[in-house]
């Protein structure tokens, strides 16, 4: 299974997301540069963290004009698995291949910690190595993680099972002290209509190796995408 990865002008977790497939047997990372005009012969895309072109303007407002922006387009319109990650999912958003908007965190500050998320939908491809209800401890560390949306789009956000991730506390509750930066309805990731593109702040793939600090809550994330490909071909 071949995941392409995009770098843009100043992603900084592009390595990581590297590291963090090659864990897997038979994953194969390769990195998309972001001036090419296609994805080529990939199963599944990551959009990295980082600050790419330096957030000027808005974070991901340049990044989403970059020419390989219009295949991963493409890509996701053929029912490719599309993962942004912090600004990858910002990306997606400027880019509309994801609902919503991000704002600056509450407070106007920089957040990098340990967050609690809980599972709110276990059945799509990048969720389906988990339960309803689970809840995985992951990074974040942004500054533009305020994620909102109108009235209208939460709602169908809430009625299509695309709510995907929440902040919630140790204990699987949502608090505002759980809340990093403000989110709205305490969300941390969302994917589109058609389940397969996905987008959110917190770094699975700083949480992958057990052996590290943190723990390894992110494997699950990458998992439920490699399940889903293995069931796509021997579906095929």
């Amino acid at each position: 299974m071949r995941f392409g990865i995009v770098v843009f002008p100043g992603s900084n977790t592009d390595a990581d997301c590297w590291q963090a497939v090659a864990t897997f047997p038979g994953a194969e990372p390769q990195f998309l540069w972001h001036k090419h005009d296609t994805v080529g012969d990939v199963d599944a895309i990551i959009l990295p963290g980082g600050f790419s072109y330096g957030d000027y303007l808005r974070c991901g407002a340049i990044a989403r004009f970059s020419p390989i922006m219009g295949a991963v387009a493409d890509f996701a319109a053929d029912g490719g698995l599309v993962l942004g990650i912090c600004n990858g999912f910002q990306t997606l958003l400027e880019a509309g291949l994801l609902p919503g908007a991000m704002l600056r965190n509450i407070g106007l500050k920089f957040v990098c910690r340990y967050v609690n998320l809980r599972v709110e939908n276990a059945d799509t491809p990048f969720t389906r190595s988990c339960h309803e209800g689970d809840l995985l401890r992951i990074v974040v560390k942004h500054n533009e993680g305020n994620y909102t949306a109108d009235p209208e789009t939460l709602a169908a956000l809430q009625a299509n099972g695309q709510v995907l991730l929440r902040y919630v506390d140790a204990a699987g509750r949502r608090t505002p002290t759980a809340n990093p930066n403000g989110a709205l309805d305490d969300i941390a990731g969302v994917c589109n209509a058609t389940h397969n593109v996905f987008g959110l702040m917190p770094h699975p793939e700083n949480s992958v190796e057990a052996a590290l600090a943190g723990g390894a809550d992110g494997r699950r994330i990458f998992q439920s995408m490699i399940n889903t490909l293995l069931l796509s071909r021997a579906q095929a």
